[in-house]
């Protein structure tokens, strides 16, 4: 990513922070009005057109001010955000919830609830089914010129085979040494990390890998569905009243059925191919979610990763604020779910 001068830092700060608070497109004026910054409207306005030039910042309409971009908004959480810790009032509230104690998905739900009442956003939270289940074994065995059968063991005792198309010119040495990277990169993984199985690479053309490329598609599908739990929701009654989608209720009403029934909404929130804490706008996967923001984390039992918790909302999301209380809730339930079930 590109970096940006000192001055051109203080102003996409500052014209973030105002976008935040009225979703409204920010004019040179109105910076220079809100924010003590030491230089003229015409200065800040033919800085705001550079980051504009460069992609930090788009125009809406002729004659509009600017509104931050994805590639704005990521610059501003890599770089810029001043975290601040939760209120005690906000700690308490959470800590109240996960203190109940109950079944894992009861707590996590009343969890999600109280995150969205806190936020204002729509929560969700992704349980991971069969968190601890492990690969016991994978062996790949030619059983033709031109397949293979992949055979995975779980920890479970379950087994899952999978015919492979071997690529032409492939030899026994290559399944052999197939199997050998098996050994080392699957076997004795859980399924979240299975999910993350990708070969290495030796030469994209080389049959070698094309066959692991085949075989780690394999390993990541059984992984996933393995692994994939219950998704819980609240609060997606406050994405209609964001400004973003006030003018267009039945569109985002279709998104949000749209997700539900999709996979989208669980791999957005605990996707093992997501891109950090935080995913903006066309971050995302999903073509559902490319006008929206998650900010996630992880929770545990015990040490054993068992899901996430996320808030989903407009990119015009207050991060500073945001990303401190969403890990703050993950720990809360990773302490609750640790004393209850670990």
């Amino acid at each position: 990513m590109e970096d940006l001068q000192p001055r051109q830092r203080i102003l996409l700060r500052a014209v973030i922070l105002e976008y935040i608070d009225t979703a409204e497109p920010i004019a040179s004026e109105q910076l220079v009005h809100r924010f003590d910054l030491g230089v003229s409207s015409a200065t800040v306005r033919n800085e705001m057109a550079e980051m504009a030039h460069r992609g930090f910042l788009e125009q809406p309409h002729t004659s509009a001010g600017r509104i931050p971009s994805d590639l704005g908004y990521r610059y501003f959480v890599d770089r810029l955000i001043q975290s601040s810790a939760p209120s005690a009032e906000n700690k308490q509230a959470l800590r109240t919830v996960t203190a109940d104690g109950g079944f894992l998905q009861s707590l996590v739900s009343e969890t999600t609830a109280a995150l969205s009442r806190l936020t204002h956003l729509l929560s969700a939270a992704a349980i991971t089914k069969d968190a601890s289940l492990r690969f016991r074994s994978a062996i790949l065995s030619a059983i033709g010129p031109h397949q293979a059968l992949l055979v995975l063991v779980l920890s479970n005792g379950s087994v899952e085979s999978k015919m492979v198309e071997c690529p032409a010119q492939l030899t026994l040495e290559q399944i052999g040494e197939a199997n050998a990277e098996l050994a080392s990169m699957v076997v004795g993984k859980t399924m979240r990390e299975g999910s993350k199985y990708r070969s290495s690479q030796k030469g994209p053309q080389q049959p070698y890998d094309k066959l692991m490329a085949l075989v780690a598609g394999h390993v990541r599908s059984v992984a996933k569905e393995r692994s994939k739990g219950a998704v819980v929701t609240h609060g997606e009654e406050f994405l209609f009243g964001q400004p973003e989608f006030t003018r267009d209720a039945q569109r985002l009403s279709s998104l949000l059925d749209d997700l539900k029934r999709s996979e989208a909404l669980y791999d957005a929130v605990h996707s093992p191919d997501a891109t950090g804490t935080v995913t903006i706008g066309k971050e995302n996967r999903a073509e559902q979610m490319r006008e929206l923001a998650v900010v996630r984390q992880t929770f545990s039992v015990g040490g054993h990763e068992v899901g996430s918790i996320a808030i989903i909302g407009p990119t015009r999301l207050p991060y500073e604020e945001h990303i401190p209380l969403v890990n703050f809730t993950a720990t809360a339930l990773t302490d609750a779910l640790t004393k209850y079930f670990g």
